[in-house]
């Protein structure tokens, strides 16, 4: 019997635990019907039917909304939209020389010449 009633301590005391972590750790927006300190005071003095009434009563649901997550600039597409990228007039330019000294090293590269 003594083994029994000590299993039953045991459950009752950790089950309480539980329910006060719970309480504490729950986000403040899922917290119903008293405040919080008020929900820890019940499951403290009234062990272990305060657990319950907290799980039951003062624990909100979970919304099935997902969390509203920062977005960054380059994440927005609203803000994307609204920049234009800064254009050198001297990169049209740079870009053809590049092109055509590319070309040319293709070219040499293509058609070796016989200057050796």
């Amino acid at each position: 019997m003594a083994r029994v009633l000590l299993a039953l301590v045991i459950v009752v005391v950790a089950f309480t635990v539980y329910a006060l972590v719970d309480c504490l750790m729950v986000p403040k927006s899922r917290v119903k019907a008293l405040p919080r300190i008020a929900w820890v005071f019940i499951i403290i003095l009234f062990t272990p039917i305060g657990g319950i009434l907290w799980l039951v009563i003062g624990r909100g649901r979970r919304s099935n909304t997902p969390p509203v997550r920062a977005m960054g600039p380059d994440d927005d597409p609203d803000f994307l939209g609204t920049i234009r990228p800064v254009r050198d007039p001297d990169d049209d330019e740079r870009l053809r020389d590049l092109e055509r000294r590319l070309a040319e090293t293709d070219d040499e590269q293509d058609n070796p010449r016989a200057e050796r």
